[in-house]
């Protein structure tokens, strides 16, 4: 069968205003999307995030039965999968169900028996796949997919990995919505936000990173976009921020600078996020032409303060490396966020809580902190499973004999009042207005939220019994 008005459906729902799931646009269901519209003109994609009235079961499914002939679902997270299992469970049978996205590929048996209306699990990237499905290609002959036949499963081959420049970038006029900042109710105008894929792919193989294998264990090999799609794409967005999704913006440093080159040649005035590793800093004029091109933020993997944590994880730098990179970085306007991981293998309560005092004495200013997670082709499970006392947990995270789940989460707890004082919203405030990530335009809408927010927050660790603790911690840290 040839479709015609294939729906794609962002199935997620958030009632939170402020939740940073918002923010995002599902990119990944938006290139498929694009991709589709290369065989059908007739292409419709909801979010569901922002479909109030859509987001009644009630009033989608109605919409599904007037006109729609296909329904393709992207699940990309393992977040509300009782709640999505349900919605797919109440499309009309006679409407063709496809599911697609990293939690659908990981979950193929499990959604196929949970979900007897999905027809078609598309597993991996699906930008070929789905022209094939709408074309009417036989299930038996399109790659990538497990389909029901029979009252059996079928799963084909994987469909093999192809060049980034074989896709067209997301079409935004797909979008019903504007994605931006929110908080507490109070939209941000000049805060819009948007992603760029400028690139697929890593060359590094640290140990605890997935993120360059897709849920069949393919490893993406780095693959990069030419920098004229790139800036082209980037002069089509009409969102102010823009977040460039790739793993690394720096591994080409010299097409880095193109970009740069080209946006600043084309007169293109937004702000951009990156993430990049600690390198960056051997590239003084990259990051001379990123200041100049408009890149505000950089989001960088430190990962660990200890060098034997740093090896274990096979990051291939070490604490002295961080430190003197950090001396040249800090001379840029940037703002520098730092990712890390505690709970790693052998390591102490007094190694992780180390944590918040290096981030402080490198400089960065503001951080994520995560436990240690084994995903399915994490090459750290062998090292979690030969160590004594070690386990991982059913959603992944490491724990151990010695520091329980539970203990984990308090360590993160001081971690994160030890770092987060109120001397360091002040600086995060501060450094955005500095480096000009917010604009005058934006001062008195944030000075209208982030009162409410911050009572939001309070009466959140009232709730939890958190408040005095926290009061604590904070008097404490800034005694000393």
């Amino acid at each position: 069968m040839i479709y015609n008005k294939p729906l794609f459906l962002n199935p997620y729902i958030e009632r939170s205003s402020t939740s940073a799931m918002k923010l995002f646009p599902p990119t990944g269901l938006e290139y498929v999307a694009t991709s589709a519209k290369a065989v059908i003109d007739n292409v419709t994609l909801l979010d569901l995030r922002y479909e109030e009235v859509l987001s009644q079961t009630d009033k989608l499914l109605d919409y599904i039965s007037n006109g729609v002939d296909i329904v393709c679902v992207g699940i990309g997270w393992d977040r509300q999968l009782p709640e999505i299992y349900q919605l797919l469970n109440q499309i009309p049978a006679d409407i063709p169900l496809i599911v697609g996205g990293y939690t659908a590929t990981e979950r193929v048996e499990e959604i196929f028996q949970t979900c007897p209306n999905v027809n078609i699990v598309v597993r991996g990237e699906g930008e070929d796949t789905i022209k094939e499905i709408l074309q009417g290609v036989p299930n038996q002959e399109i790659m990538g997919i497990s389909y029901r036949k029979e009252g059996k499963i079928i799963h084909n081959d994987h469909r093999p990995l192809t060049s980034v420049n074989q896709f067209s970038f997301p079409d935004r006029r797909l979008r019903h919505n504007i994605y931006r900042l929110s908080l507490n109710n109070i939209n941000m105008p000049g805060l819009t936000f948007d992603t760029v894929l400028s690139a697929r792919g890593c060359p590094f193989t640290c140990k605890f990173c997935t993120f360059t294998l897709n849920p069949l264990g393919q490893k993406r090999s780095y693959s990069a976009r030419s920098v004229e799609s790139v800036v082209d794409e980037i002069e089509s967005v009409t969102a102010e921020i823009v977040l460039f999704s790739d793993e690394n913006f720096s591994i080409e440093p010299k097409r880095a600078e193109k970009i740069c080159d080209l946006i600043i040649a084309r007169g293109i005035k937004k702000r951009f996020v990156v993430q990049t590793r600690i390198e960056i800093a051997r590239y003084p004029s990259l990051l001379e032409k990123m200041v100049k091109a408009g890149f505000k933020t950089l989001l960088i993997g430190i990962e660990s303060p200890h060098d034997r944590i740093l090896k274990q994880l096979d990051k291939g730098f070490d604490s002295k490396t961080v430190v003197k990179y950090f001396e040249v970085l800090k001379k840029y306007p940037l703002y520098y966020h730092g990712y890390f991981i505690y709970g790693n293998v052998t390591e102490t309560e007094e190694e992780m809580l180390y944590i918040a005092e290096f981030a402080k004495k490198i400089g960065v200013d503001s951080i994520t902190f995560l436990k240690l997670r084994i995903e399915k082709y994490s090459t750290l499970k062998d090292l979690v499973d030969k160590t004594p006392g070690y386990h991982i947990a059913s959603n992944g995270a490491v724990y151990s004999d010695d520091i329980s789940y539970d203990a984990l989460k308090k360590i993160g707890r001081r971690i994160k009042f030890s770092f987060y004082t109120p001397s360091r919203y002040f600086h995060i405030l501060n450094k955005c207005f500095k480096i000009k990530f917010f604009r005058p335009k934006d001062a008195l809408m944030l000075m209208a939220a982030i009162p409410r927010v911050l009572f939001a927050v309070l009466g959140r660790e009232i709730q939890k019994g958190r408040l005095a603790d926290s009061l604590k911690r904070t008097f404490i840290n800034n005694a000393s």
